[in-house]
Parts: C-alpha cells; sequence; structure tokens
C-alpha cells in the first residue's frame, strides 16, 4: 500500500467552538505520544476521510503539521451516530527506535480441502491479534492460510500463525482462529404415531341386561 500522508495545521480553536472549523469542510484532530506534548491540529475533512477509508489500524501513516512530519498510528476516530461523518481522529506518534504495540488483522486466505472434501464448515475465531515491534517491522496484516485443513476438526490457533522477524504475538498462543467443524445434521420431523383406540360395548353392561332380562323371567313364571 501507497504511504499515506496527511496534510494538517496547528488548531487554536478548542472545546464547543470547533463545530465551526466542521462548518468549514475541516477536521479537528491531536497528535500525542510518549516524546511529545499533544499537539491539536485541524485536517481537510473530505481528504482525510478518503485516506483513511479501509485504513489497518496497524498502518503507519505521515501527519505533516505545517511542515513537521510525525508518524503516526490512527489510534481512534469518532463519528456522527447518524451520518457517519467522522468528527475527531486521535493520532499516536510513534519513535522509529521504540517498540509499540498495536491490534494486527488476521486476513484468512486459501480453500481448505476439508469444506470441498466433506462439506466441512469454517469457524472463525479471533480476527485480530496485539503484536508487538519496531514501528518499520509492524505488519498491517497477518495471513492465515487455510489450505492445509484437510480434515473435520483441523485448525489454525494462534500459535500457528507465521510473523515477519522481529514481530511477537502477545495473545495467548492456544487462541483458535480459524476451526472445520461438521454441519449441523438437519431435524427430521417426525409425525407423531396415533394409536387405533378400538371402541367396544362395555361388557358388564351387556350381561347386566341380559341378568335382568332373566330375572323378570323367573318372577313371570313364579307369578303364573
Amino acid at each position: 500500500m501507497d504511504e499515506v500522508v496527511l496534510k494538517a495545521t496547528h488548531r487554536n480553536i478548542l472545546g464547543k467552538q470547533v463545530s465551526a472549523i466542521r462548518r468549514e469542510g475541516k477536521l479537528p484532530a491531536v497528535i500525542y505520544g510518549h516524546h511529545i506534548e499533544p499537539i491539536s491540529i485541524e485536517l481537510n475533512l473530505k481528504d482525510t476521510t478518503r485516506s483513511l477509508a479501509g485504513l489497518a489500524p496497524s498502518a503507519l501513516i505521515n501527519v505533516d503539521v505545517d511542515g513537521t512530519t510525525h508518524k503516526a498510528l490512527v489510534r481512534e476516530k469518532q463519528r456522527n451516530k447518524i451520518s457517519g461523518i467522522l468528527l475527531h481522529v486521535d493520532f499516536l506518534a510513534v519513535s522509529m527506535k521504540e517498540k509499540l504495540r498495536s491490534e494486527v488483522y488476521l486476513e484468512i486466505v486459501g480453500v481448505a480441502p476439508a469444506i470441498k472434501d466433506f462439506d466441512g464448515v469454517l469457524v472463525s475465531g479471533t480476527d485480530e491479534v496485539e503484536v508487538e515491534c519496531l514501528p518499520q517491522d509492524l505488519p498491517e496484516r497477518i495471513t492465515v492460510d487455510i489450505s492445509n485443513l484437510a480434515k473435520i476438526g483441523d485448525g489454525i490457533y494462534i500459535r500457528d500463525l507465521a510473523v515477519p522477524e522481529g514481530v511477537k504475538i502477545l495473545d495467548d498462543p492456544d487462541t483458535m482462529v480459524a476451526l472445520i467443524t461438521a454441519q449441523a445434521a438437519e431435524e427430521v420431523e417426525v409425525a407423531p404415531v396415533v394409536e387405533e383406540v378400538v371402541t367396544e360395548e362395555p361388557e358388564v353392561i351387556e350381561h347386566g341386561k341380559k341378568e335382568e332380562e332373566g330375572e323378570e323371567e323367573e318372577k313371570e313364571k313364579e307369578t303364573k
């Protein structure tokens, strides 16, 4: 990726008065770091929005403040909740001689044989890691190649990641990055079994009638 250079000027307007700057198409921002006093700056909103679009959090940029260039990382971007327009940006100035810590995106590439051959499902774990290194060694992304995941249950963990020399990953090495699992079995709806109920005339009632009839016949005989 081409080196990003942002042109900025010192900003004297602070607090709630920065609304006036925004109405002029300017973006208020600040640069801070270990070896410098915080510098309030303003940038062109349109140009900065375009330059920062899709920029990885670990990408080093150059902020030119009235002719003085600062190597920096974008630490925070504040946006309007409704429009999404940038309202403020925090830049962290870095020293090229001192190690820093930063989040780095993980980028999954390749095709896992387990997906093609066994209808496996790729489950993603973490999508970024924290690293420590010198600014010039800081990768924008770390590639995760899943082309060696051949069967269900195969996975890639942080301990398996290949990183450039001089870069140390600080996260737990046992953290899962990608895992191949089996597809969930489809639920088959089984119709309930209805037992056939045979209704029979209660024998006790039928027998009772016959007994009553027999008793009547006996009574008639005795009367006669």
